[in-house]
């Protein structure tokens, strides 16, 4: 059972075509011209269409183009006295899903219309799955359970479907890329593209170029018109990141854009309409920043609509499990590699440590951790950088760079760096053991005994 609209001016026709759809249970509409034909699909959902392509006050196509601009997954069919196979082809190409040829017979109407209500179903269907999944995903790379985490979810999931300005604060390294992802993909823009530009990576000149485009001749090296970001972006989202770097003529001209949604392109004093949702980040303090001259008040005003922070990784430690288990997933994805287990003591190292560079240098270690290790743990003295502030300023023994935990497994640990020193011992002497346990001081039976131990 499907909602049908029937758009047909013969009377006798539309009394025929829905004494064989009711059969089947259909839910039926029906309308006689385009104008009515219009109000329908305005003002209703149908899953099939049956609409003729000669009205008396205009043409099928108008109305099949409202459809497919409301709602893609409705299954137009058309009605046609007139079937060639040009015809046929021309309705496929403008979109409708099948046609049928007058007279029909009732088993071919109702076979079809079945037909195009299935396939209705299923792009429903899909575009729920579809749209499911680009939620999920959307926060999926925002890893943790602690309460800062979940308030920036409830954030992104509330701030996501408006078309509201948002400013993403946080230190270097928090993620703020990836709450712009999820802000974007939980948007009504998220078949639309994202495009993201590093402000701070770029000249003056540059960047204006970049986001605005330029005109052929608008400054030495502009051979030709370049289009620039935010016309790429229309009806999309433009991620603006380290925004506070953007200079006083950058400024001005994006304070237009977000006002007046028009740009203007370096050389040209042509303004171009477009429909662009900015997001900005920035790991500056924009309130100092205007108050000491550097940055507009009034853009400042325009971008904070939204204020979104991104909590730096040492407050949220309860989630470095969590994220060290991710980034370890994708490092041996990346390598092409046998992921790496994060030894416990090396974990609570981890837990102990400030991370200025927040979760950037917590992947940083973890990778850099899997290439140089041949072990299948990471343990602890494979971090040197993870030290115990604390810990070092109070004059306890550091060890390879790495201040010793509180609390380890000696045994664990030192089979383990046991077994690594063996096995980069063998790989330095081409695998000869007689050599190997001469550099390890080592009987060449206590050698055969560790391998065996190791299984190596």
């Amino acid at each position: 059972m499907a909602r049908v609209l029937i758009v047909e001016d013969e009377s006798n026709m539309r009394k025929v075509l829905s004494a064989n759809l009711r059969q089947d249970r259909h839910v039926l509409v029906e309308a006689a011209t385009v104008k009515e034909g219009l109000q329908a699909v305005h003002g209703n959902d149908f899953e099939v269409v049956l609409l003729d392509q000669k009205l008396p006050d205009g043409e099928g196509s108008e109305v099949l183009k409202a459809i497919q601009q409301l709602e893609p997954s409705t299954a137009v069919v058309l009605l046609t006295a007139y079937g060639t196979v040009e015809l046929a082809v021309e309705a496929m190409r403008s979109g409708a899903f099948d046609f049928l040829t007058k007279p029909f017979s009732s088993d071919n109407l109702r076979a079809v219309v079945d037909r195009a209500a299935e396939w209705s179903l299923l792009q429903r269907e899909n575009h729920l799955l579809r749209s499911t999944v680009d939620r999920l995903e959307g926060q999926s790379e925002i890893r943790g359970k602690s309460a800062s985490v979940a308030k920036l979810r409830e954030l992104i999931s509330r701030v996501g479907p408006t078309d509201a300005t948002v400013l993403i604060t946080g230190e270097t390294g928090t993620g703020k890329e990836l709450v712009a992802r999820a802000i974007h993909r939980n948007s009504t823009r998220a078949n639309k593209p994202l495009i993201s530009v590093n402000c701070a990576a770029f000249s003056e000149t540059l960047l204006e170029s970049e986001l605005f485009g330029h005109e052929r001749g608008a400054f030495t090296g502009a051979d030709k018109i370049r289009h620039g970001l935010f016309e790429a972006a229309h009806q999309g989202t433009l991620f603006l990141d380290e925004a506070g770097e953007m200079s006083a003529g950058a400024q001005a001209k994006l304070l237009r854009v977000l006002a007046e949604g028009k740009i203007t392109r370096v050389g040209s004093t042509v303004a171009r309409d477009v429909d662009v949702r900015v997001l900005v980040a920035t790991h500056r303090d924009l309130r100092k920043e205007v108050q000491e001259g550097n940055f507009r008040q009034d853009l400042y005003y325009r971008l904070a609509i939204v204020p979104v922070a991104v909590p730096p990784l040492r407050e949220r430690i309860t989630d470095i499990p969590e994220i060290a288990e991710y980034l370890l997933h994708q490092i041996a994805s990346d390598l092409k590699t046998t992921k790496r287990a994060l030894h416990p003591d090396a974990l609570q190292q981890l837990m102990s440590y400030s991370f200025p560079g927040n979760v950037r240098e917590l992947r940083n270690l973890l990778e850099r951790a899997c290439i140089l290790t041949s072990g299948s743990e990471i343990l602890w003295f494979d971090l040197p950088e993870v030290q115990d502030e604390a810990d070092a300023e109070s004059g306890l023994p550091v060890f390879n760079g790495a201040s010793l935990p509180e609390e380890f497994h000696l045994r664990s640990t030192l089979a383990s760096w046991e077994r690594r020193i063996i096995e980069q011992t063998l790989t330095k002497t081409n695998g000869s053991k007689t050599e190997a346990a001469r550099r390890l001081g080592l009987s060449k039976s206590d050698l055969s005994y560790k391998l065996s131990k190791y299984g190596l």
